[in-house]
């Protein structure tokens, strides 16, 4: 056994710096995980995160630093082909029936998770500035893997289309109330921001109005090339070329590419029917760009995080969780959704990972916050709370598909 295990620590010295053998590890124990999982009836991404932070730094680090830094594209590849996803089902017939109900649920689970998160940390001693931002942040809901296991599972119906509706305007309207508790927030501690805090609250809006231009641009030139275009390989080719040209034109302007890549799947699937196809011809890119995707995120979780957030980081897991699910259920009710709906869907919309980790950098970045005695805490609370949620989110969110009858593919271990 000693001997079996000396040959592993060697090999992986041998190949510890390689990126190459970092994208084939977090692929094939990718791979593993998800069956394992599948075996577990968990969703298979829960499998990808474990794989990535067993891997990582954190715990075997075969997959180091450097190498998760290497593989930064990947994120940016995965969540523009799930961004452009979830814009295609915004088609403007459904909005007209449903729209009015997804805008009621968003606003009311976002304002509660802002209220029961703000309440809850601050009543554990965090001072208010510190509690109004993590109140902010904590409303951000990642669709990744919600996204991804709806894909998985084949999951149709008035409570998917409810959820990809609520995830797509939440990191919106997140961003939004997050630009206003900021300037409330810099107020509150004495500093000034460049520009002031009508600038501050300005920004976000600015920068949402610019991805959705960017996405409409993009969204009307792919539709013009892939109209009457034949070939699934030459449409998958000039769709994920935009993706990545999208995401890679918004992030070097600081701006949203999930937002953008939102309206690129909007304006195409509205301008023409036929291009309804387009995300059917995507779909077997889902697979291994989702694989490298969860694993890339489980490497970047740090067990020891939980360890530093006290008292402050519980009450603030445990009250966006609150806040999310209770939000979604009275948000339900006020739109008058099924009972359904009402009761599964805020089961969904507690993965929590990139708008919040881009919210607490910019804090970090920002003159007036960045010398705060209790930022780091801030950051060991959000990257706890991702860790958690990202390990425990899809799973209930799996629950919640399968047991209100929207799911239409049962994994092996169910059958």
């Amino acid at each position: 056994m000693t001997i079996i295990l000396d040959a592993l620590i060697g090999l992986r010295n041998l190949v510890h710096g390689n990126l190459i053998f970092g994208v084939g590890a977090l692929l094939l124990a990718g791979f593993v995980g998800g069956k394992l999982a599948m075996r577990l009836r968990l969703p298979t991404i829960s499998g990808y995160i474990v794989a990535g932070l067993v891997l990582g730094p954190s715990v075997l680090n075969v997959v180091p630093d450097h190498i998760v830094e290497s593989l930064a594209p990947v994120p940016h590849i995965a969540l523009g082909l799930i961004a452009i996803t979830i814009g295609s089902e915004f088609r403007l017939a459904k909005l007209r029936s449903t729209g009015r109900n997804i805008l009621i649920i968003t606003v009311v689970q976002l304002l509660a998770t802002f209220g029961a998160v703000t309440a809850a940390v601050y009543a554990f001693g965090a001072p208010l500035p510190m509690a109004l931002l993590l109140g902010a942040i904590a409303s951000a809901t990642a669709p990744a893997a919600t996204v991804a296991i709806a894909t998985e599972l084949r999951a149709r119906g008035p409570l998917v289309s409810t959820l990809f509706g609520v995830v797509a305007l939440d990191d919106a309207f997140c961003i939004t109330l997050f630009g206003f508790v900021m300037a409330f927030a810099a107020a509150m501690v004495g500093g000034s921001h460049t520009g002031g805090p009508i600038i501050m609250i300005l920004h976000p809006i600015r920068e949402i109005l610019i991805s959705i231009l960017i996405g409409v641009m993009f969204g009307y030139v792919v539709h013009r090339l892939v109209l009457n275009r034949r070939s699934n390989n030459e449409i998958i080719v000039i769709v994920l070329g935009f993706v990545l040209v999208t995401s890679g034109i918004t992030v070097s302007i600081h701006v949203s590419p999930l937002i953008a890549n939102m309206m690129m799947g909007f304006v195409l699937v509205n301008l023409s029917a036929k291009n309804s196809r387009v995300m059917r011809i995507l779909e077997p890119l889902s697979p291994p760009i989702y694989a490298a995707f969860f694993a890339l995120a489980g490497t970047e979780l740090d067990v020891r995080t939980i360890a530093a957030t006290g008292a402050v980081g519980l009450a603030y897991l445990l009250s966006r969780a609150a806040g999310k699910y209770g939000g979604a259920y009275l948000g339900a009710v006020v739109a008058g959704e099924s009972h359904v709906t009402r009761k599964y869907l805020g089961l969904g919309l507690l993965p929590q990972a990139g708008v919040a980790i881009g919210l607490i950098l910019v804090l970090q970045d920002t003159p007036v916050f960045t010398h705060l005695p209790y930022m780091g805490q801030m950051v060991n609370v959000v990257l706890a709370s991702i860790l958690v949620n990202e390990i425990v989110g899809p799973p209930l969110a799996k629950y919640a598909l399968e047991a209100s009858g929207s799911a239409r593919k049962r994994t092996r271990a169910t059958r």
